[in-house]
């Protein structure tokens, strides 16, 4: 009987509480499909530059499902590379193919040298015959030996700075909240807006330090490729902190417990990392590639992995800096009015 009376109160906890029974019937819904529609996207279709004097490989590339760009100089083709338009750029020298692959993105280089390779040997021998030696490889960015950590590390890193922040800020700022210490603190003749600034100067001095512990660990120890700068690396992961430190709080505000803060991570979390850059987006459905415009992660790995793989400066990562600034100002604002419904008049 005891037990009965265990097993039905938790029952009744759960039933009663609808938050916790749609985390637990609705949120894995909603995850797996995502994944679904990350893992089951469309083959990635490598975009491939073709100097005019290589244009016997256009047709055999398009018959690749490759997307052909003509380019009559080297320079506009390495203005595409850097911008990253195109996947790999194709020249001919003599007999020899060459091939400059903007390199930053294995899967990409794979896609683009097994199009090369099929077209190569769908040639007809007439054409064939113009091609007669192996294409030689170069790289604008990373190397042959480019390791899946140096790729995947950058995205990681801002991963990991956002859910730690976004985790201890909103458990921290509800236990501030439950305790009482925010209903007293708002009983006083501080503004709100006053009352948020402070939580977060206070909650951003340590993500300053855990920012910088994460860096240096993950270049200096681990080895991840390191190609820029680490002060635009610790800048990035500032930011992305920050914004996490604004969301978490912001979202403390509509969970009554720390399981229910805990809660938002597979809502607010999980779709931000499949939408980082971890898979190419270029194949996801397009309403599902605007989701990620909006989500502060991308724009921090986006960034960091203009820095770390490509050592790209200010002018490449500017608009992803003011982006994620935005992200903070927003949360900051909706913080100040969330605290509206916590303050006794």
């Amino acid at each position: 009987m005891r037990i009965r009376a265990i097993t039905l109160r938790i029952l009744q906890q759960f039933i009663h509480d609808k938050r916790t029974m749609a985390l637990m019937f609705i949120a894995p819904l909603l995850v797996l499909s995502l994944m679904s529609l990350v893992f089951n996207g469309d083959a990635y279709e490598p975009k491939i530059g073709v100097a005019s004097g290589a244009a016997v490989f256009s047709t055999a590339l398009e018959a690749q499902k490759a997307e052909i760009t003509s380019y009559d100089n080297d320079e506009s083709s390495n203005a595409a590379l850097q911008a990253g338009d195109i996947d790999a750029y194709i020249t001919m020298k003599g007999t020899t193919p060459g091939i400059m692959l903007e390199g930053s993105n294995p899967a990409a280089n794979r896609a683009v040298m097994m199009a090369l390779q099929e077209a190569m040997q769908s040639l007809q021998p007439s054409a064939a015959g113009s091609v007669q030696n192996q294409p030689q490889i170069s790289y604008l960015y990373g190397a042959e030996d480019m390791k899946t950590i140096d790729r995947f590390g950058p995205i990681m890193i801002g991963v990991f700075v956002f859910f730690f922040v976004f985790l201890i800020a909103g458990v921290s700022f509800l236990r501030e909240r439950t305790t009482g210490t925010l209903e007293r603190l708002l009983s006083t003749p501080l503004k709100r807006w006053e009352i948020v600034l402070g939580y977060v100067c206070g909650f951003g001095i340590f993500t300053v330090f855990q920012a910088l512990l994460i860096s240096w660990f993950s270049i200096q120890v681990l080895g991840i490729m390191m190609a820029g700068s680490f002060g635009y690396v610790l800048l990035m992961t500032l930011l992305l902190s920050m914004s996490a430190l604004t969301l978490g709080t912001l979202l403390s505000a509509f969970a009554a417990n720390e399981l229910q803060m805990i809660q938002f991570i597979p809502l607010v979390i999980v779709p931000q990392i499949f939408l980082s850059g971890l898979f190419p987006l270029d194949t996801l459905p397009l309403w599902l590639q605007r989701v990620g415009l909006a989500t502060p992660i991308y724009y921090g790995a986006q960034a960091l992995m203009d820095i770390m793989i490509r050592g790209k400066g200010w002018n490449d990562i500017a608009l992803d800096v003011f982006m994620l600034i935005g992200f903070s100002l927003l949360f900051m604002l909706l913080n100040v009015l969330a605290l509206r419904k916590h303050r006794k008049m």
